[in-house]
Order: structure tokens, then C-alpha cells, then sequence
């Protein structure tokens, strides 16, 4: 299956949807395949990627889901991707509270749900992935199943108990400007570090790709998060690990996730996979970074294959 990963495919549509304050969001829509071969849509996938990324890293598998018969949607989360910016500069992440995401993602589910064929699913990597988790357990969202890539569910190298990392976090930010940079990106402003490929995957081109959209797409720049989010992120992940929300989520969950990741937590991850009630878990080792479905084509190919048996056996063809 040849996939151009460095375009925009023909049949796909880029436009923008509106939240619910009016901010203009940006996505991306495949029709599916129905009608190819006189055989039924099989449904519907809406996808979000994780901090500082865009769906333009994504279209391998986007593209894929698409061939298989799937009406795939992308979207950015604001202030991220070529949807503007939230902090005090063009290139770091910032958010005031993460239950504005929250509330985007509700809207979005509803207007998406109500125009596509089900069964619905939504996925979402890293950031994307603790986001799509919270708003089911939190019943804004109520998809047929949900597929977690790598999720933001507690962060690497957390030696600390959850509520001493988020005071932690809480002093920094009100030290000065909560949308000043948590982290060094590079010495130069714009350039991606040149350890960060070391984080995310182990395929060297497929990382270039990130590169070349950036260069292309100059709006996709994005380096590190604020302070802000950073103490926005522990809250968020507190409210989610630390009470009853997750033993009451009835959705079938398969997440993907590594041992080796050096960005976010695979303990955390496989802690909240025990609690679901109908979570999966596919756990990878040192052949994969925090970017499985970016990685080389042995992992990549396990990490859709499981994806595709998951929705196969969770949400069956009708």
C-alpha cells in the first residue's frame, strides 16, 4: 500500500469548523470508500493528535482507515496545528484550561456524529488520547469505541506522587507569565532540537516528514508547552486518574502503548487500562518510541493490524 505521506490526498477536503465561542478550528475529511465496490461504509473515525501536533503528521494512517472503508475526519485542537496560537508567542503551547478542549471536542461529536454513518469511533495520540479518554469518562462524548495512542495519562520520570508534581507545576506558573516556555526548544527559534527524534520514532524518514510540513506549512510551527499547561496538564490528569471515572466507562478502549517512552507514562497507562472496565492494552518495547503509528513499518504495521482486529471485534462490520 503506497501512501504519499507529503500530500494532502485528492479526495480528501481540508476546511474549518467553527467551536462554540466562534474560534476557527481546522480539519480534514475523507468520504470513505463506500460505493467502490457496492459494499457498505464501515463506519466512522474522528482523529486528534497530540501537544504541538497537526493531522498532517497522521495522513499514513489516516489514509489507511480510509482505504479500509472508514469516513475519517482529522481535527487540530485550537491553538495548535493552523489554528491560531493561545500564548504569548507563535511557537508556544498554551491553554488556560483544558476543559476548553473539552468543550470543543463535545461540539465538534455532536455536529460530526450527527452528519457521518456509525459506528462511530474516536482515537487520538498522546494529548489527543487523554483528552478523548476524559471526555467519555466524563460523558461528553459517547462513541462506540475509542482508540488511544501512546496517552497522556501521567508523564515520564514522575518519581514524585501525582499531587506534589502538580503543586510543583502550580509554583512555576505563578512565578511569572504562565504562557512563558516550561522547556528549552533550540537555540534558535523555530528549529526542532536535534534529540527530539530520539523521543518519538525510530524511522528516520517518516520523522523528516514533520520537517517537511513545517517547512511547507510554516503555521504548523510549534515548540514547547507553558508553564500553564504543563499545571493545566497534572490537573486535568488528576481529575482523571484519581477518582471513579474511569471504572464507570462502558466503552470498549484499546490503547497502544511502549515501555521504552520517554514522554509519557507507560505505569499510568496500564493502571488506567486495569481500571476500564473494556480496556486493551498492546504494550511495545524497545523497537518503539512514543510515536507508534509514525514508526518503523514491523511496529507500525502490529499497531494497525491491532486496531483494525479491536474495531473489528468491538464494532463489527453491519
Amino acid at each position: 500500500m503506497v501512501i504519499d505521506r507529503r500530500k494532502i490526498p485528492s479526495h480528501a477536503e481540508e476546511s474549518h469548523w467553527q467551536a462554540g465561542d466562534g474560534h476557527s478550528i481546522r480539519r480534514i475529511d475523507w468520504p470513505g470508500a463506500a460505493g467502490e465496490d457496492g459494499e457498505r461504509q464501515r463506519g466512522s473515525i474522528l482523529f486528534f493528535p497530540g501537544r504541538g501536533d497537526h493531522y498532517e503528521k497522521y495522513l499514513e494512517s489516516l489514509e489507511e482507515w480510509h482505504r479500509d472503508g472508514w469516513r475519517v475526519t482529522a481535527s487540530d485542537w485550537r491553538g495548535q496545528g493552523a489554528s491560531g496560537r493561545l500564548g504569548a508567542d507563535a511557537v508556544t503551547g498554551h491553554i488556560a484550561d483544558f476543559s476548553m478542549w473539552i468543550d470543543d471536542l463535545a461540539h465538534l461529536w455532536k455536529q460530526w456524529k450527527a452528519e457521518t454513518p456509525g459506528p462511530h469511533v474516536l482515537a487520538g495520540h498522546s494529548m489527543g488520547g487523554h483528552l478523548g479518554l476524559r471526555a467519555v469518562a466524563e460523558d461528553r462524548v459517547d462513541p462506540d469505541a475509542l482508540v488511544l495512542s501512546a496517552p497522556m495519562l501521567g508523564f515520564t520520570g514522575q518519581f514524585l506522587p501525582l499531587a506534589l508534581m502538580h503543586s510543583s507545576a502550580k509554583l512555576m506558573s505563578s512565578l511569572g507569565d504562565p504562557k512563558r516556555p516550561a522547556w528549552k526548544w533550540s537555540e534558535k527559534p523555530g528549529e526542532i532540537p536535534a534529540a527530539r527524534a530520539k523521543l518519538l520514532t525510530h524511522d528516520a524518514d517518516r520523522y523528516a516528514d514533520e520537517a517537511w510540513w513545517r517547512e511547507h506549512r510554516p503555521e504548523l510551527v510549534m515548540g514547547p508547552g507553558s508553564w500553564g499547561w504543563v499545571e493545566r496538564a497534572y490537573a486535568s490528569m488528576r481529575g482523571l486518574m484519581d477518582g471513579p471515572l474511569l471504572e464507570k466507562v462502558q466503552t470498549p478502549v484499546l490503547a497502544l502503548a511502549t515501555s521504552i517512552d520517554k514522554l509519557v507514562d507507560i505505569g499510568a497507562i496500564r493502571t488506567a487500562m486495569r481500571r476500564l472496565p473494556k480496556g486493551e492494552l498492546i504494550e511495545f518495547g524497545d523497537e518503539a518510541h512514543h510515536e507508534i503509528l509514525r514508526e518503523i513499518d514491523p511496529v507500525r504495521d502490529r499497531a494497525m493490524a491491532a486496531v483494525s482486529e479491536f474495531l473489528g471485534r468491538v464494532v463489527p462490520k453491519q
